[in-house]
């Protein structure tokens, strides 16, 4: 069963509840007995592939400096 806490006692011990979350624990904080919120863990973020175009093969002369001209162009 998930535990209510008062607003002031979630407060107090927030380091706690927090450490009670990531073991699992489920809180609803309340305000004068009355539900306001629930305190749960989030999923944690699904991990990204790096770069903008999986997949994608760019040319060697892609990490090749720019020229003055291209540069210029730029206002680099």
């Amino acid at each position: 069963m998930t535990e209510m806490v008062n607003v002031q006692d979630a407060k107090t011990r927030m380091s706690e509840l927090l450490a009670r979350v990531e073991r699992g624990e489920d809180f609803i904080i309340a305000r004068s007995g009355k539900p306001v919120a629930t305190l749960r863990a989030v999923d944690p973020a699904p991990r990204r592939e790096l770069g903008f175009a999986p997949g994608a093969e760019l040319p060697d002369s892609f990490w090749e400096p720019l020229d003055d001209e291209a540069l210029a162009a730029w206002s680099l």
